[in-house]
C-alpha cells in the first residue's frame, strides 16, 4: 500500500512539472507545422523547370556569345555594346563606337583566342561606316584588359555589308585558325565570285594571314553562300554551317575545303555539278537558322523565324526535331557551356519579334531534358 502511494505521488508531481513546461517554455523558432493537405506541382512544370533556367535578361538584341576559361560570358549586343556576364551579374565591357546598326547589321560575333589565358585576346565582327560612305564589315582583335577592350587591330577589313545579308558568325576551330562567315551584302552575284570576300565562309591565322592550305590563294574557305550564321565542328573534326535561303529553302552544310554550296544558282532540293547539296533544307518552311553548336553526337541550331532550338542527330541519317516550339520567340545563339549546357539567346526586341517580359534573354538549357 505505501508502494503504490509512492508511484501516485510520483506520477503526480511529473505531470505538474510537465504542466508547468508547457506554459512557461513554449518553443520559440519552430518552423510551422506542415499541412497533411499539398497541392501536388504539375509533373509538366517540374520537367520544364529542370529543361531551361534564364540566366541573364533585359538585353537589346544579343548576338553571339563566348566563354572564357575562367567561366565567364562574354555577350554582343548588335547596337555595339561587350557586355560580360560574371556570377549572376551582367556588366559593361565596352561600346565599340565605331559600330554602325542599320536593319541587321551592327555588332556580331565575338571569338575568344584559344591561348586566352597568355594573351588575352578576343575577335570581334561588326559593320561600319567606310570613308567612302558605304557600310562595311571588319573583324577586328582586341585585348580584354580588367574588363575592358583595349589596343584593337583589324584582322580583316573591307567585307562587303548592307542592311541584310551581313553573316557575321566568327570561331576559332580545332585547327587554331579563325573562320568567319559572310553574306552575300544582298549582291548574290558576290558568292560566286571566289575574289570576293561576301557570301563566304573566310579562314585566317590568328594574326589576320592567309594560311597556305587555302584553295583559292586568299581567305575564302568555302563560297556560294547566302547568308551563314552558324558554325560548328563536330566530333570528328568536320565543320558544319547554318544558312538563310531565299523564299524559305534554309540550309544545313557540312563544309568542303573549297566547296561551291550553289548560291545564287542553286537552291533547295535542286542540284548541278560541282555544286555541294545541303545535308538537310526546310524546303517550303522558314528556319531562319543562327548559331549552331555540337554535343553529345547533335548538332543545335538556333531558328529566329522558325522560333525553337532545332536538333539534327548527325548519324548515318541525319534526323531533325525542334525543341521550345513558340515558348521563347526568336532564338538567335546557341552555345555550349564548359559545364556542358547549352547556352541560347532570345532575339525578340531585334524589330521582328513580339518582346516579351525580361526580353531579350540569355537562357541555360539541359541537353539531356529535351
Amino acid at each position: 500500500m505505501k508502494k503504490t502511494f509512492v508511484l501516485i505521488v510520483i506520477l503526480l508531481f511529473a505531470l505538474a512539472i510537465f504542466s508547468l513546461g508547457r506554459k512557461y517554455f513554449k518553443p520559440t523558432n519552430l518552423p510551422p507545422a506542415r499541412s497533411t493537405v499539398t497541392n501536388s506541382p504539375d509533373p509538366t512544370a517540374l520537367r520544364e523547370e529542370s529543361k531551361v533556367s534564364v540566366v541573364a535578361q533585359n538585353l537589346e538584341v544579343p548576338w553571339a556569345l563566348a566563354f572564357l576559361p575562367d567561366g565567364r560570358l562574354l555577350i554582343t549586343e548588335r547596337r555595339g555594346s561587350v557586355k560580360i556576364l560574371d556570377k549572376g551579374i551582367v556588366r559593361l565591357v565596352s561600346e565599340i563606337s565605331e559600330v554602325s546598326q542599320i536593319g541587321e547589321s551592327g555588332l556580331h560575333g565575338i571569338a575568344v583566342h584559344p591561348n586566352f589565358k597568355e594573351n588575352q585576346y578576343v575577335y570581334a565582327y561588326y559593320t561600319y561606316s567606310s570613308s567612302d560612305g558605304n557600310n562595311k564589315n571588319r573583324v577586328v582583335r582586341f585585348k580584354l584588359d580588367e574588363n575592358k577592350l583595349t589596343e584593337d587591330k583589324i584582322i580583316l577589313d573591307e567585307i562587303p555589308a548592307a542592311s541584310n545579308h551581313d553573316g557575321g558568325r566568327i570561331k576559332f576551330g580545332p585547327d587554331g585558325l579563325l573562320y568567319i562567315t559572310t553574306g552575300d551584302a544582298s549582291n548574290p552575284s558576290l558568292s560566286q565570285n571566289k575574289t570576293s570576300l561576301a557570301g563566304k565562309i573566310l579562314r585566317l591565322t590568328d594574326e589576320g594571314l592567309i594560311p597556305s592550305s587555302n584553295p583559292f590563294g586568299n581567305s575564302v574557305y568555302s563560297y556560294g553562300h547566302r547568308n551563314p550564321q552558324g558554325l560548328a565542328w563536330d566530333d570528328k573534326g568536320n565543320l558544319w554551317e547554318t544558312e538563310h535561303g531565299s523564299t524559305a529553302t534554309d540550309e544545313l552544310n557540312k563544309i568542303k575545303l573549297g566547296g561551291n554550296f550553289g548560291w545564287p544558282d542553286v537552291r533547295g532540293e535542286n542540284i548541278a555539278p560541282g555544286i555541294i547539296s545541303p545535308v538537310l533544307q526546310s524546303g517550303h518552311k522558314t528556319w531562319a537558322p543562327s548559331g549552331l553548336a555540337y554535343i553529345n553526337g547533335s548538332l543545335f541550331f538556333a531558328g529566329l523565324r522558325g522560333q525553337g532550338l532545332f536538333q539534327a542527330k548527325t548519324s548515318d541519317q541525319v534526323v531533325l526535331s525542334k525543341h521550345l516550339n513558340g515558348e521563347l520567340g526568336r532564338i538567335r545563339e546557341v552555345i555550349v557551356g564548359p559545364d556542358g549546357f547549352l547556352y541560347i539567346t532570345t532575339s525578340n526586341r531585334d524589330g521582328r519579334g513580339v518582346p516579351r517580359s525580361g526580353d531579350d534573354k540569355i537562357i541555360k538549357v539541359n541537353p539531356s531534358k529535351l
